[in-house]
């Protein structure tokens, strides 16, 4: 399996649409962090990334002392790190711009096109987003943005995508069973498209993780120590894997990730076990031979070289600081 893949199985992705409108110029709307909208959606989610794919008219985004970017139909705009934005009729529109309703039919989860504006052209949108792990999705999202475009009309998977989505949309407005769970897939699915075609479109001189994936031997190598994380992985076992020398092949993933391979390996591993320390309840005995440390004590000097504390420290720190969490939530 390929790298991307693989980090994407890992985060355990989980999609959803929130929002479909019809706006008539003028109009503006302003989409606050994710953070805020988490709070909002009750997602209870660590990351959320947004994304608005426009279906008919045009619209801008402007990011607050940040890009400003036009949009055409058929365009993704994702927002990787939920950064908030506006979204307009026309380009240095200013902000504060009215609600028009829109909080009040994402809290009652309907999906009937919300209809808005000052009457002129009209510009029709699906919005989503998706949640993940932002410890184990950090490899991509680095490598991402703020915000991104891509459009998904230059071929047939992207119209069967389009079509798809606005199907199910128009059954979830009607309430028809099983059409959320159906567009939280798609917007799964809609998101992968994107990033790929976002991936592909990378210059020839681009370096980082995302830009090594699509190396020929760099996304192999990548692939083979994501999808065999606990394999007793050297540096000459993956050359021999990816059919080239070992100094090579440490050259070229240097080149793209700043790291060799095993020391890219390590702090993978240990980012897996950090996270199941966190989420689980396995011994770290366990933890440490499922990211393939034979012994515990190694895993524990490796663990705290990274982290700063020994797995078992780690994991009582963090649990005070989410019951801390929990506190504050609750008194708020």
């Amino acid at each position: 399996m390929d790298a991307l893949s693989e980090i994407l199985n890992s985060v355990k992705l989980n999609g959803a649409v929130f929002f479909s409108a019809e706006f008539s110029a003028p109009w503006g709307v302003t989409e606050p962090a994710s953070s805020k909208l988490a709070v909002q959606f009750g997602t209870g989610a660590e990351h959320m990334v947004l994304y608005h794919f426009l279906i008919d008219g045009g619209a801008f985004v402007q990011m607050p002392d940040g890009p400003s970017l036009e949009l055409l139909p058929g365009d993704v705009v994702i927002f990787p790190h939920g950064d908030e934005h506006h979204l307009t009729s026309a380009r240095a529109t200013v902000a504060p711009f009215p609600n028009y309703g829109i909080n009040s039919k994402i809290k009652s989860r309907d999906l009937r096109p919300l209809q808005a504006g000052g009457g002129g052209s009209i510009s029709r949108f699906v919005c989503g987003y998706l949640t993940c792990d932002p410890s184990l999705c950090k490899p991509i999202l680095n490598g991402l943005p703020p915000v991104f475009k891509v459009n998904i009309r230059t071929d047939r998977s992207g119209h069967w995508m389009e079509n798809s989505i606005l199907h199910v949309v128009q059954e979830a407005a009607t309430g028809r069973a099983g059409s959320e769970a159906m567009l939280a897939k798609l917007s799964e699915a809609l998101f992968v498209d994107t990033l790929r075609r976002y991936v592909d479109g990378l210059p020839l001189d681009q370096m980082g993780w995302l830009a090594g994936t699509r190396d020929a031997i760099v996304g192999k190598s990548l692939g083979l120590l994501h999808s065999r994380i606990a394999h007793p992985w050297t540096i000459a076992d993956l050359a021999d894997e990816v059919g080239i020398s070992r100094s090579a092949l440490t050259e070229r993933f240097t080149k793209y990730l700043s790291e060799p391979p095993i020391t890219y390996l390590t702090r993978w591993r240990l980012q897996l076990a950090a996270r199941s320390l966190e989420k689980t309840s396995h011994g770290v005995a366990e933890i440490a031979a499922s990211v393939g440390y034979e012994s515990e004590a190694a895993f524990n000097r490796a663990f705290k070289r990274e982290f700063g504390w020994p797995p078992a420290r780690y994991r009582r720190e963090k649990k005070v600081v989410e019951q801390a969490s929990r506190s504050c939530g609750g008194a708020g």
